[in-house]
């Protein structure tokens, strides 16, 4: 069976409408976008490694892909309330908001060290 053309044009439809539609957000959104990303990329990279090679100091690799997800979850926490479109976070200041970021971060790796041993 063969797609319809309606079924392409509205794929090509939404694509569009969302290119157009980040296009318009901020720098700074998009930069916490590739940040994610990354984080995100190093996590999945760590766990094809681990798949590859295999996982000897196991601990290393739970806190590996642990501190990339928690730092990526951290990430999308700090690009929600700097987002001045969210109206439950009008009243917070960016700075407070990436401070809120720099200290949890720290807590996450306190953890993640104290966890590796």
């Amino acid at each position: 069976m063969g797609r319809s053309p309606t079924t392409k044009d509205d794929a090509q439809a939404l694509f569009q409408s969302l290119r157009s539609a980040y296009a318009a957000t901020p720098t700074n959104l998009k930069i916490i976008d590739l940040y994610v990303a990354f984080a995100v990329f190093t996590a999945v990279i760590q766990v094809v490694y681990m798949a590859v090679v295999g996982s000897f100091p196991f601990n290393s690799f739970l806190s590996g892909v642990l501190s990339c997800v928690g730092t990526a979850v951290l990430a999308v926490c700090l690009r929600i309330q700097v987002n001045k479109e969210n109206k439950e976070f009008k009243d917070l200041p960016p700075e407070r908001a990436f401070a809120d970021f720099v200290l949890c971060n720290l807590v996450l790796h306190l953890v993640i060290m104290n966890f590796l041993g």
